[in-house]
């Protein structure tokens, strides 16, 4: 190539380096998340056909305890939280959250009634629905997550010990 720039250099680069390693982690958190929500409100709306607020309360909760603990992993948080910093502002995420799903949700389930899905048809356009208000709200949680909530203020990130001394070096750590 021309100057020497390669687009697949620069992507690896961003991949590998502490933002790519946190994007990758908490998208393998979000998908544990999102898996656990989808198969709850498949069973709350198939199989004991609640109403779109109830299954949409059920199953967010169902993913918050998954992306709670998985949220802590991917920002390499261990031991007991902090709950001013991490706990309370991470739920209060999820309760943004949770109205913006719900409402998904109401439209998920009053579409199904325009469209006049019933059945299987009816629980698969309100799983889809669900499951595109959860890629917004995922991309919303990263960035508040990664820019506020679990940013390392004066301290080195935890992601470095992941990292090769290369990486590391250029993150502003110091590796022993």
């Amino acid at each position: 190539m021309a100057g020497g720039f390669s687009w697949t250099a620069t992507a690896r680069h961003r991949v590998r380096g502490p933002l790519g390693i946190r994007f990758v982690r908490f998208a393998g958190a979000a998908l544990a998340a999102l898996t656990a929500t989808e198969v709850a409100l498949t069973i709350c709306n198939g199989v004991f056909h609640l109403t779109a607020t109830p299954a949409a309360l059920v199953s967010w909760f169902a993913g918050a305890m998954v992306s709670y603990g998985m949220s802590r992993w991917a920002w390499n948080r261990k031991g007991r939280p902090d709950v001013l910093r991490e706990t309370l502002p991470f739920w209060a995420i999820s309760a943004l959250a949770v109205v913006l799903l719900t409402l998904a949700n109401k439209f998920g389930y009053h579409s199904a009634g325009w469209l006049h899905l019933t059945g299987a048809k009816h629980v698969l356009w309100v799983d889809f629905v669900w499951l595109v208000a959860n890629l917004g709200t995922f991309l919303l949680r990263f960035a508040i997550f990664h820019y506020v909530l679990f940013t390392n203020r004066g301290r080195a990130p935890a992601v470095d010990s992941q990292l090769s001394p290369r990486h590391a070096s250029r993150s502003g750590s110091r590796v022993a």
